[in-house]
């Protein structure tokens, strides 16, 4: 789903990433506001074929700030068939989606796939997150972090901050 703006296009700086680690540590809902913690969270997810769920919560997130009923109508649409129909390619796994018709599709609402968004959050909570926590992926990402913190030109610009601010 090329669509969704999951942040992937957007550059980061070190100084959005520097601590990035800590922050997506502290909750799934920190990690999910950091379009870099995203893009390592989807890079995880998809190593444990799950990448769908994140998909789907971005997706849910999206289609939330949707303006205009036909527009809404085609996004309503694209996530129905792109992840709940039963013929879906990327289909996620939760209760109730046969009793999402097709028929919802004609009359879409911004809160429409609240409930399964909020079953996949805590799928992903209770689940896969704590898993991305120990993940390679996650810990490499912090050491790299670290690394970059403890690098001598992060101590001299530090060292240069105290001079300007101790003067």
């Amino acid at each position: 789903m090329e669509k969704i703006n999951d942040g992937e296009g957007h550059p980061s700086s070190s100084h959005q990433t520097l601590k990035g680690t800590s922050k997506w540590a502290k909750s799934l809902e920190s990690l999910l506001e950091d379009p870099e913690g995203v893009k390592r969270f989807r890079e995880f997810l998809k190593k444990e074929f799950s990448e769908e769920n994140v998909l789907f919560w971005l997706a849910c997130e999206e289609f939330k700030k949707t303006q205009g009923k036909k527009q809404m109508q085609e996004k309503a649409k694209e996530i129905y068939m792109t992840f709940l129909s039963s013929k879906a390619s990327s289909q996620v796994n939760v209760e109730g989606q046969s009793r999402l018709s097709e028929t919802i599709l004609e009359t879409p609402h911004p809160l429409m796939f609240q409930k399964l968004q909020d079953q996949i959050f805590n799928l992903m909570k209770y689940d896969s997150y704590s898993r991305f926590l120990k993940s390679d992926i996650f810990l490499n990402h912090k050491k790299s972090e670290e690394q970059e913190e403890n690098s001598p030109e992060a101590q001299t610009a530090a060292k240069r901050a105290s001079r300007i601010y101790n003067t």
